[in-house]
């Protein structure tokens, strides 16, 4: 009777012990499926995050050198505009006599359309380039990027600003250029009509254009001289 006893005692105990094992397998199955769900879970995001990363990335480069090259468009633009408008000032400057005043007209008004024209293109790179410099910022959450995209964006609204001056004071001189005639009458050079108005708008609209350059090449400064980097202490 013991014996049958202690047989079944351990038949039971020997039961519980292979349940116990399946239990603990079970779990610990579960357990280790969890962590590689989870693992799984975090790769994937983790690409998808590199993925977004690197997108962002390359939209940001993208931009930036887009608007940088507009930015140098716009630029060579303005010294075509510049070299033009400054030919026409001399031109005008030069009409002294009835021997060469249709010449130096003639001179000075083909300038000033040429330096309107590549003031005209210069506006439209710098409008350009200042879309593109704002959409840089939609690609990027750092700090220091922040600022210097800022800087040229503010850089690139005072070159729009003072590239359309320009244009004005380019078509103002041509109205005067165009105004200028020699009276026979009393041997000098005249204008045709009244034009005490245009040459205020003209002298008013040049001193807003200095005021615009000196911010221009104030902002120029700030962004040459502009630290990514703390200096090491």
């Amino acid at each position: 009777m013991a014996r049958e006893f202690d047989r079944n005692m351990f038949i039971m105990l020997f039961a519980i012990m292979i349940g116990a094992i399946i239990i603990t397998f079970f779990i610990a199955d579960l357990v280790s499926r969890g962590k590689i769900e989870i693992l799984e879970e975090s790769i994937v995001k983790y690409q998808s995050d590199i993925v977004t990363l690197k997108e962002e990335n390359e939209n940001f480069t993208s931009n930036f050198i887009k608007s940088s090259i507009i930015l140098d468009q716009a630029g060579e633009d303005r010294g075509f505009g510049n070299y033009y408008y400054d030919l026409g000032v001399v031109w005008f400057s030069s009409i002294t006599s009835e021997k060469n005043i249709e010449i130096y007209r003639s001179k000075g008004i083909e300038n000033t359309t040429f330096a309107m024209r590549y003031y005209t293109y210069s506006n439209l790179n710098f409008i350009d380039a200042n879309e593109f410099f704002r959409k840089t910022k939609n690609f990027t959450n750092v700090q220091k990027y922040y600022e210097i995209l800022d800087l040229y964006i503010d850089l690139t609204d005072k070159g729009a600003e003072m590239t359309l001056l320009r244009y004005d004071e380019s078509l103002y001189l041509t109205y005067l250029l165009e105004n200028i005639t020699y009276n026979s009458s009393i041997g000098a050079i005249e204008y045709l009509t009244n034009v005490t108005e245009l040459l205020d708008l003209f002298n008013q609209t040049k001193t807003q254009y200095f005021t615009a350059l000196n911010q221009f090449q104030e902002i120029l400064k700030q962004i040459d001289a502009y630290r990514f980097w703390e200096d090491i202490r």
